[in-house]
């Protein structure tokens, strides 16, 4: 899979581990930065990452920062990019079955880097389940 990966300062650390994690597993990832942890503005590093996936270049996108929270609003001002933020598993499987996110949004200050690798390998093979939703909003149609 060709993943796209940027964060801020307070990212930095977990980027680079998920980026080596990724590589290892056999994925194409692009890093658009940040390169330390020395203090950023982190839209310059995210949006890059949402408009890249935006435009089809990636099939799925990875932004880091403290919380993820910042990440995550900007990732979701690209026309295209369905961003959420996963501090668990669980938040992380529902973000690809629920609403087929394509960017996921991590904080470093919110878990433990092993925890941030069970979520991105999670959230990568979890599929859409479009269709059940479809057939949900269906029947809400119809009363």
């Amino acid at each position: 899979m060709r993943i796209a990966i940027g964060s801020d300062h307070a990212g930095f650390l977990y980027k680079e581990a998920i980026r080596q994690h990724l590589a290892e597993a056999g994925h194409d990832v692009r890093d658009f930065g940040t390169s330390s942890q020395e203090r950023v503005d982190y839209p310059v590093f995210i949006r890059p990452v949402a408009l890249a996936v935006a435009r089809g270049e990636f099939e799925r996108g990875i932004v880091l920062g403290g919380s993820g929270n910042g990440e995550a609003m900007v990732a979701n001002r690209v026309r295209g990019v369905r961003c959420a933020v996963a501090w668990d598993l669980r938040s992380a499987r529902l973000s690809r079955e629920h609403n087929d996110a394509n960017v996921l949004a991590l904080g470093q200050r919110m878990m433990a880097v092993e925890e941030a690798l069970e979520i991105v390998d999670l959230w990568l093979v979890t599929p859409f389940d479009g269709g059940r939703h479809v057939r949900r909003l269906q029947m809400m149609d119809e009363t």
